[in-house]
């Protein structure tokens, strides 16, 4: 599967989070999210594995018991069913890859 840059296909997943998932395969996905300052991704936890990269912004992001500020070009590991959580300290977009597929983030279109 290629995908093929487009402002379409992005779902309002939380107050000032859209989420659009780019492309995925048998075992993985990948999620672009474009997340307002203010925002909060409040504590909870999911049996995918998942790392991330921020592109643009900055966002506080607490993974267990570990709190730290990210910034563009850093990135991240959160274990399967590890609570996290993250405040967006400013306008952010980043990129997740997560292991197994999450059907939740499945878009509606073909491969």
């Amino acid at each position: 599967m290629i995908y093929k840059k487009s402002i379409d296909g992005y779902q309002q997943v939380l107050h000032g989070i859209k989420q659009k998932t780019l492309v995925y395969g048998e075992k993985m996905l990948l999620t672009e999210f474009i997340m307002d300052q203010g925002s909060q991704l409040p504590p909870h936890a999911h049996p995918h594995e998942q790392t991330g990269y921020l592109i643009s912004g900055l966002i506080r992001l607490t993974i267990g018991n570990d709190s730290k500020e990210v910034s563009p070009g850093e990135s991240w590991s959160v274990p399967s069913n590890e609570v996290h959580q993250a405040e967006i300290l400013a306008d952010s977009v980043a990129i997740e890859v997560f292991s197994p597929v999450r059907e939740d983030y499945l878009p509606n279109r073909t491969q």
